[in-house]
């Protein structure tokens, strides 16, 4: 034990020198958005996914329209209006230290807006391209991935259908923001290749034509898309509105249409999707989808659960592949004058089996039931430099409602002020509807949220939240009416462009049963975190540490200390993290950033005693050929098996071995 201890802080030490710069949009969107075990992993995904496109295609800063501004995570709409107007009234931005004229852009933003936007200067005949200009100019982008696990688990011996290799293919093609189109197939690991139903070989493919700015028409998609209107009261399966993000986009409302790129079978919708001006004031979407579903199925053929996770790899899983199907249907409207805007939506979904869950399990009385679900809200809001006030208000086809409001204030870049309330009745449902919430549901959950941000001076940035949450029914694991509480703060100073220092606190509280569930008892977990980050311009690393203390019915406490840097020279960059946790139950697990591949998501989690260890290396030969790969390494000190059932891993260690190409011409 203290071998390893030693030899773990003597690999941190010599890292502090030896590493390098990492993707800096990475690693600020996982500590912002990987805030523990409350966050919808899918949705987060999804973002990432997202994400990852936007930096693969960057968009263009002085023809973006105001939605595209809207897809980056770290801008209020106060920002993005106050980006079109500066355009408006300078003409075209000249370079990327010309945002330092727009007040209400911090240090952080201005830096995280070239790994998504470049800068063109524009002429006045924005035309639609011929056909032959696109095929001539424009970029093919083609890639692979392999993940190989370099050990066995019990469903790789005996059980799963397919081999206990991940794998992707991707094809996409881009002219400019005017045409897109791609395909992606998508294997799990387990999963069979080219056997009964999938004869086409990968077990699900996602593809999609996009076409934008054709003289009234915004944007088209053809194919598999994701789409978000008001606030998501009704319908968004296309970003994460977590607690973090609300604080830096400070409440705004997002309308979007944009391709589903990755191989995840939950929340997307097949078919097509337009957003049409129909004047300077007023834009018309509207959409129809016709997709399958997995479910687990009643003994009488009615659906039990809608499942989501898309594994097919043992005959029970395939089975329940596309036994469902779900029409969709629905139409947005938008007028937007000036500083107001207001907007109708209405979405209707039909399933060719009825949904029926078991409703006798307290917390599942009010569930979604049926084969019809209707749902329309109405969002409204106005933006000014300074003060934001967004709302969406909704009600399904039985009458029960939610709402969510806000109401922000900015003054330039030095504070800024957050509230939001919402309510959702226990009754209300939607098959469509991702809000920001508690309990990671649009439904059964009243509160009120207050959020802050504050720079003393141009060095030091303090932000955090509080949020007083109310479940006026049984939730998972609680029988009765409960409330939780939720508070973070964080400390950020910055040295000289170089050294960033930042420090976290997190106290999140819950009510739960006891164990013999004749009263609630009170969960409370606390999170800390300071972390060292020092970066020049080839190489830069990090330093953490985290600390968790959950307190249940006993008391579990958690630690980790992790060292990440990265060097890059030219074509190539490598990075290295090295992490030892020790915590004393799943309670008091921890999650830590770990760079990843892209387009490839991981939610790190770390439990029990042991070290984690992983090195990435990319190199990149001009411009058209890029090659990632990456090893990573988990020890356990205090298990001899590894997980259960299928998954089940003989052994005390893992070690698997990433690889992805790519190449652009």
């Amino acid at each position: 034990m203290q071998r390893t201890v030693i030899l773990i802080t003597s690999l941190l030490l010599f890292l502090q020198y030896a590493i390098a710069q990492t993707d800096a949009w990475q690693q600020e969107w996982q500590e912002t958005h990987h805030l523990e075990d409350d966050e919808d992993n899918q949705q987060a995904e999804d973002y990432y996914d997202l994400l990852n496109e936007l930096a693969t295609q960057r968009i263009d800063l002085n023809s973006a329209s105001r939605e595209e501004l809207e897809q980056l995570p770290f801008l209020s709409g106060q920002q993005v209006m106050d980006i079109i107007e500066y355009r408006e009234r300078y003409g075209d931005i000249l370079s990327m230290g010309e945002l330092r004229m727009i007040p209400s852009l911090d240090y952080q933003q201005i830096s995280l807006l070239p790994s998504f936007t470049y800068l063109k200067i524009n002429d006045n005949s924005p035309r639609f391209p011929r056909l032959k200009t696109i095929a001539k100019y424009g970029h093919h982008n083609l890639s692979t991935y392999v993940r190989v696990p370099l050990y066995n688990r019990k469903g790789d011996r005996n059980g799963y259908l397919g081999y206990k290799y991940r794998h992707w293919l991707r094809y996409q093609f881009n002219y400019s923001d005017y045409v897109k189109i791609g395909i992606t197939g998508a294997q799990d690991a387990g999963e069979p290749f080219k056997i009964n139903s999938s004869q086409w070989g990968y077990d699900t493919y996602s593809y999609f034509l996009q076409i934008k700015k054709l003289g009234s028409l915004d944007n088209l998609v053809i194919g598999k898309y994701k789409l978000s209107a008001g606030m998501g009261l009704v319908l968004n399966n296309n970003i994460l509105l977590g607690k973090m993000t609300t604080l830096q986009t400070l409440g705004r409302q997002t309308s979007m249409i944009r391709p589903h790129t990755s191989g995840s079978v939950a929340d997307y919708f097949q078919g097509a999707a337009a957003t049409v001006s129909l004047s300077k004031t007023i834009k018309l979407t509207t959409f129809a989808s016709y997709r399958p579903l997995d479910a687990t199925l009643n003994t009488d053929g009615t659906i039990a659960t809608i499942l989501t996770n898309g594994y097919h790899r043992t005959p029970s899983e395939f089975n329940k592949k596309n036994n469902t199907h779900q029409t969709t249907t629905g139409a947005n409207i938008l007028f937007r004058e000036k500083r107001f805007y207001a907007g109708i939506t209405s979405v209707y979904s039909h399933l060719d089996r009825s949904l029926s869950p078991n409703t006798k399990t307290l917390y599942r009385r009010h569930a979604a039931q049926g084969r019809n679900f209707l749902n329309s809200s109405m969002s409204y809001g106005y933006l000014s430099h300074r003060l934001s006030i967004n709302g969406e208000t909704a009600i399904d086809s039985h009458g029960a409602l939610a709402t969510i409001n806000t109401i922000s204030y900015q003054s330039a870049s030095t504070w800024s002020l957050i509230a939001l309330q919402r309510f959702y009745s226990y009754r209300y449902t939607s098959l469509h509807a991702h809000a920001f919430s508690e309990g990671g549901h649009v439904q059964n959950e009243s509160g009120f949220y207050l959020g802050a941000t504050w720079h003393p001076w141009h060095k030091l940035q303090l932000r955090g939240y509080a949020d007083f949450v109310s479940f006026p029914w049984a939730r998972y694991q609680v029988s009765r009416p409960s409330s939780a509480q939720d508070f973070l703060g964080e400390a950020i100073y910055t040295l000289n462009g170089k050294w960033q220092i930042k420090g976290r606190y997190r106290l999140h509280l819950r009510q739960q049963d006891n164990k013999k569930k004749t009263a609630l008892r009170q969960h409370h977990e606390h999170r800390g975190r300071v972390s060292a980050t020092f970066k020049n311009d080839d190489w830069s690393t990090t330093t953490q540490c985290d600390y968790v203390k959950a307190a249940n019915e006993t008391v579990d406490y958690g630690w980790m200390v992790s060292q990440y840097g990265s060097w890059q020279h030219k074509w190539c960059q490598l990075g290295l993290f090295a992490g030892y946790f020790n915590t004393q139950s799943y309670d008091s697990r921890i999650y830590v950033y770990e760079r990843q591949l892209p387009h490839v998501f991981a939610f790190p989690m770390y439990y029990g005693c042991g070290y984690r260890l992983s090195l990435t290396a990319r190199a990149t030969i001009k411009d058209f050929l890029q090659m990632d790969v990456k090893i990573g390494h988990t020890k356990y000190n205090d298990r001899d098996v590894i997980s259960s059932g299928l998954q089940q891993v003989d052994g005390s260690s893992l070690t698997d071995a990433d690889i992805q190409v790519r190449w652009r011409f």
